[in-house]
């Protein structure tokens, strides 16, 4: 079997691909198709754990689970996950291959293209179809050279491209036209037609302005996409999912004081990663959680600090904002400090990291020094999130705070 595919590709990065990928994948396996999605490189910091404790984007795994299937590395071969502005940590076929700057990787990403068209070809020999998702936009001209992951991936399987772009933002008869404006002819043979996401208001009024933009970039609209609020996973920035906290909590505002709910603040950190685990313990009607991005972090009963890719950088910012200050503050009040993953490193005196040797000064909570690793152990886990979140209720109800330290150590680390 030698699946057909198509490709989506958007006129810049939220544009709404993931999810209309994950769309054509449930639609195409509602048909009797044996479908995968397919993207050969993303940087996302919010990343999946597949059954064989490899690393994946969360797109792909949600792509994967709209088709039926496991989630899987051959469907993400390559993920990058930026630790600075200029420097990320590269994983390939779920596995860490190591830390490249940006110009070093877009030197080196030409040698990757092997890796990911074996993974492409191993999954079209088991698949009826395969939907790729492109990456940001295909017409950064810059990066045209080496490109492995827009028009370089289409190129590399032949795929027929379907271009979005996202209307709720503005402009988007400009960025699709403009888009299109900067693609060579073989590129722009590629492209089969475009599709307007996330539109909202009359398609009557939409629809003149339709007529136009096919008459410019002399291709179809294949369709307009109204905006929806399903939830699904976001892997850029928590922005979206701060937005979406905010509309959900003005439910809580009129709560007589008996039942005021329990106030979780998440620091939104420069590298902040897998922001997308605290999702469930927003959906309890007695907990609002909400981000903090600068300014006092004000009333809390737990305060998060979330995973980092870059722990130093991340107590930095924290001292940068006097929230070091309102933290001890918090904890001698009795209120739960809570890190995760690296950033439980910042809880103690002292910690180090694989790219800073000499100890970096922590929020002194535990009298521990902490040293990072350089690799971390990944495997899958069911169910220990649920009883962990259950377990956090329970201790609030019972009037408990500070005590909460060991038994989510012990529920997390074993």
């Amino acid at each position: 079997m030698t699946a057909k595919c198509i490709m989506v590709q958007g006129t810049g990065s939220s544009v709404g691909k993931s999810r209309l990928v994950t769309g054509l994948c449930r639609v195409f396996k509602q048909d009797g198709f044996k479908v995968a999605p397919f993207k050969s490189q993303n940087m996302a910091l919010n990343s999946y754990i597949t059954k064989e404790g490899l690393e994946i984007g969360r797109a792909q795994a949600t792509q994967a689970e709209a088709c039926g299937v496991e989630p899987s590395v051959l469907m993400n071969p390559v993920l990058l996950k930026p630790y600075t502005d200029k420097d990320s940590q590269v994983i390939v076929k779920g596995r860490p291959f190591g830390s490249l700057s940006a110009m070093d990787y877009h030197e080196y990403k030409i040698n990757l293209m092997k890796v990911v068209k074996e993974c492409y070809d191993e999954l079209a020999r088991d698949n009826d179809i395969i939907v790729i998702e492109g990456a940001g936009s295909p017409a950064e001209i810059n990066l045209r050279e080496r490109d492995i992951v827009n028009m370089g991936m289409a190129d590399l399987v032949d795929a027929p491209v379907v271009l979005v772009g996202d209307i709720d933002r503005g402009g988007v008869f400009a960025a699709l036209a403009g888009t299109l404006l900067l693609l060579t002819e073989e590129e722009k043979a590629r492209v089969k037609g475009v599709i307007i996401n996330k539109f909202r208001g009359d398609l009557k009024l939409l629809e003149p302005g339709l007529k136009m933009l096919e008459d410019i970039i002399k291709r179809p609209v294949l369709g307009v996409v109204p905006y929806t609020d399903i939830y699904i996973d976001e892997e850029d920035s928590p922005e979206a999912e701060r937005t979406r906290l905010l509309q959900k909590n003005k439910v809580h505002n009129d709560y007589p004081l008996q039942q005021k709910p329990l106030e979780v603040k998440i620091l939104s950190l420069p590298r902040i990663t897998n922001f997308t685990d605290f999702v469930p313990l927003g959906e309890f009607e007695d907990i609002k959680l909400s981000y903090v991005s600068g300014g006092p972090i004000g009333d809390a009963d737990l305060v998060v600090i979330p995973g980092s890719e870059n722990p130093k950088e991340s107590v930095e910012f924290i001292r940068t904002w006097g929230w070091d200050k309102e933290i001890i503050t918090f904890y001698q009040k009795g209120a739960v400090i809570l890190g995760i993953g690296s950033s439980f490193s910042l809880l103690g005196k002292t910690f180090t990291t694989v790219s800073s040797a000499s100890s970096i000064p922590g929020l002194g909570l535990l009298n521990m020094h902490i040293k990072l690793l350089p690799a971390a152990r990944t495997y899958e886990s069911a169910g220990r999130g649920c009883i962990w979140f259950a377990q956090f209720r329970q201790y609030f109800k019972q009037g408990t705070s500070g005590g909460l330290y060991n038994t989510l150590w012990r529920y997390n680390y074993g």
